[in-house]
């Protein structure tokens, strides 16, 4: 009973606050943006999703899903970008946690090895991809490298099935350093006495690994794969730049696809992809966070 007063004088004292007028005016802005450039136009979508098209408004109900669903381009998309982020980020997520321990350990030249993987950050879209272009054209560098010191045969690298590989790598280079910079951060907090007294009981390099330090990094390791998921749907940019609105069909994504449809108007199959490509996010970052809670549950404890 004490304790409900209690609480109860906390919410009275914090609405009587003479300065709760004032930030509640000041967060106005802010929420009033949020809502004209997200919220809203996120439920707009949701109703052209189960329309026939923005003008007659005739309701149509999933029609728009399963013409999707039959449409061989978007299966083709939706398979690219499935194998996009399967195989990057699990590669990006382990990389970068990789290098990050060996940062952590003592090494020679750690602030030169520490820029050589945060470079990648500050060069320009448009640098990264002449930087692509030179590497991988098939009379690009890449390609001298093959047939004059390893004497084997050109590859079209841009135009073949090995170019998932070269978009894969792509957004590896981009993100490793980023990623292990937040990893490098998240060793640090974990508590020395833990990994000392397991040394002294005889534990393993791979037992503390996965039994103390995967257990502290739960959250990192939460954030980066969510973060590292959302930027391999961002790779749309550098691909777009390095082939256009049609590339080669094992990189023919998602947002290509969505972004064909924008420019041919047809607003009915872009927004239905839009609610697909978001249900899967959701449905992926909510397997994340349960698979989180039970990792790193007993930690908080």
């Amino acid at each position: 009973m004490k304790k409900n007063q209690k609480q109860g004088k906390q919410e009275y004292s914090r609405l009587t606050n003479p300065n709760t007028p004032f930030a509640v005016i000041s967060i106005i802005p802010s929420v009033a943006g949020v809502l004209v450039f997200f919220i809203i136009p996120f439920f707009i979508i949701i109703g052209y999703s189960f329309l026939d098209d923005p003008i007659n408004m005739n309701f149509v109900g999933i029609d728009n899903y399963k013409a999707l669903f039959a449409n061989t381009a978007f299966r083709r998309a939706a398979k690219n970008t499935l194998v996009l982020s399967a195989t990057g980020v699990p590669l990006a997520v382990v990389l970068s946690l990789g290098l990050a321990s060996l940062l952590d350990s003592r090494i020679p030249c750690k602030s030169l090895f520490r820029t050589f993987f945060l470079s990648p950050m500050m060069v320009p879209v448009a640098s990264i991809v002449l930087i692509w272009q030179v590497v991988f054209h098939y009379n690009g560098t890449l390609n001298s490298v093959i047939v004059d010191y390893f004497q084997g045969q050109p590859v079209d690298w841009m135009k073949s099935s090995k170019c998932m590989i070269v978009v894969v790598l792509l957004f590896l280079w981009k993100n490793l350093g980023y990623n292990m910079i937040l990893f490098l951060a998240a060793l640090g907090n974990i508590p020395n006495d833990l990994i000392e007294v397991a040394e002294l009981e005889g534990a393993g390099a791979l037992y503390r690994l996965i039994h103390i330090k995967l257990r502290y990094l739960s959250p990192t390791l939460l954030f980066v794969t969510i973060l590292s998921i959302i930027n391999s749907f961002k790779l749309f940019r550098e691909v777009y730049l390095l082939t256009g609105d049609y590339p080669f069909e094992d990189i023919y994504l998602l947002q290509h696809y969505m972004n064909n449809n924008f420019r041919n108007l047809d607003y009915q199959k872009l927004s239905a992809a839009a609610m697909i490509m978001s249900a899967v996010m959701v449905v992926i970052i909510g397997i994340l966070y349960i698979l989180e809670n039970k990792l790193g549950g007993d930690v908080e404890e």
